[in-house]
């Protein structure tokens, strides 16, 4: 009964909004740059002049644009398939697992005096980042914008970015409380 799993979540790499909008302008930025190489003419538009493709006489220049795009577009979807992190519960402790050889951070609840459920400043490019310690704080965050804030005695801080910050701080709180 002490190892029963009380709370259990996984995020993605590939579902960070930030960083997926940023492939998907690339790939868009692709796209252009291969349709630009099918139709080479200068153009004017409003005030503002597009000159020719530069490459004209290299035939399939362009060609290297579509198929950059597309493995772009490949690389998000499997992106969205790769475990970032994992966050499990138990009854005495937090078990956060990053992906592939990446170390086991466990936390214990017995040094646990503040847990806080807060709120990410907004911010546009909010990198994922797994055991990053700066200044004491411990950050693990993939995507979303809450997390839960866990202070222990040694004076370390973990911030666990969470999709589900009320049922994660809900668990927590009840077993710091038992112990």
């Amino acid at each position: 009964m002490q190892d029963a799993l009380l709370y259990n979540e996984k995020q993605y790499l590939g579902r960070n909004r930030a960083y997926s909008m940023v492939r998907t302008v690339l790939a868009l930025l692709c796209f252009v740059g291969y349709y630009w190489s099918e139709n080479p003419k200068p153009v004017n538009v409003s005030g503002i002049r597009i000159g020719s493709y530069p490459a004209e006489e290299i035939p399939g220049s362009g060609h290297i644009f579509f198929v950059l795009g597309v493995l772009i577009m490949l690389l998000s979807v499997v992106l969205m398939y790769i475990l970032h992190i994992q966050t499990q519960v138990y009854p005495t402790y937090v078990l956060i697992s990053g992906f592939w050889g990446a170390r086991k951070v466990k936390i214990d609840f017995r040094t646990i005096h503040t847990i806080k459920k807060l709120r990410y400043k907004k911010n546009i490019l909010r990198r994922p980042m797994y055991n990053l310690c700066i200044k004491e704080v411990v950050k693990f965050y993939t995507s979303g914008d809450n997390f839960v804030e866990l202070k222990d005695k040694d004076g370390f801080t973990y911030r666990i970015g969470t999709q589900f910050p009320h049922e994660l701080f809900s668990i927590i709180n009840q077993q710091v409380n038992k112990l």
